[in-house]
């Protein structure tokens, strides 16, 4: 069923990659602060301009963390959109250690339907859409994605790392930890023999919970729906859990305040 829209994105996020990485070779990141005190960076206006380049041909409307603010009065009447990070982990990209993705989601009434995350440095891309099932390609720059056939038998399906015996590892922010985060690793090291934290950037975090990597991605602090979308979906198709502390329920998307809850990523 999203087909087109999954290679289209595939497109989008390797086009995307490219600029990314030829801003991330030079010298000048064009650093700013926006209003959050949040980093952009050059790399996040271009990537942007890129992927809505890609994305426009779909003629579904898009919703990106660089975009405009598009009030709720006009997204909340869309049952199918593209919501994008065009760079996320900026502070990553700015500290030069490679862990930033590009983020690229379908959602559908609320829920996202189709993601695709490409880590740049990596060459790594997780792409996943319901009813298809979820995948990690590598040297993913080097591939002829002129069909999903192609990208689908060159990739892996996730989940494709079984985890060590006797170990539990937990996935958490490089550059957000919370006393939140550490008061549910205490837990966790009551109920486990072994417990490893993983520290990690951008929505790496939660595809290494897809593929098997890691047990548990608790996020315990604010995020943005643009942040978690494209990652959600992948690790939906993975047979892994999205849902909220507070109620237990799966995230949804397209909200008219567009902070997520504190949710937890988990495998089944």
């Amino acid at each position: 069923m999203f087909h087109d829209d999954l290679l289209t994105a595939f497109h989008a996020s390797l086009a995307a990659g490219i600029v990314i990485l030829d801003i991330y070779a030079s010298a000048d990141f064009g650093i700013e602060t926006k209003p959050d005190k949040s980093p952009l960076t050059l790399a996040d206006r271009a990537a942007h301009v890129r992927i809505s380049e890609h994305l426009a041909a779909t003629g579904h409307p898009m919703l990106s963390e660089e975009g405009r603010d598009i009030p709720y009065a006009e997204r909340g009447a869309w049952p199918v959109f593209w919501l994008v990070d065009p760079l996320d982990g900026t502070k990553e990209f700015i500290k030069r250690n490679g862990e930033f993705t590009v983020n690229i989601a379908l959602i559908e009434n609320g829920r996202p339907v189709l993601g695709v995350v490409y880590a740049p440095v990596l060459d790594t891309l997780y792409f996943a859409s319901r009813g298809e099932g979820a995948f990690r390609l590598e040297k993913a720059s080097t591939h002829d994605l002129r069909g999903l056939d192609v990208a689908v038998a060159a990739a892996v399906a996730l989940p494709c790392t079984k985890p060590e015996a006797g170990a539990y590892t937990i996935v958490g922010s490089r550059s957000h930890q919370t006393p939140e985060f550490a008061a549910f690793v205490a837990s966790r090291e009551k109920k486990h023999e072994r417990v490893t934290v993983r520290p990690i950037g951008s929505s790496l975090k939660i595809c290494l919970v897809a593929e098997g990597a890691a047990d548990v991605y608790p996020r315990l602090g604010p995020t943005m729906e643009w942040d978690t979308a494209a990652g959600h979906a992948v690790a939906a198709c993975a047979g892994c859990v999205v849902v909220r502390v507070d109620t237990g329920e799966p995230l949804t998307y397209n909200k008219a305040d567009l902070l997520n809850p504190f949710f937890i990523v988990e495998r089944r």
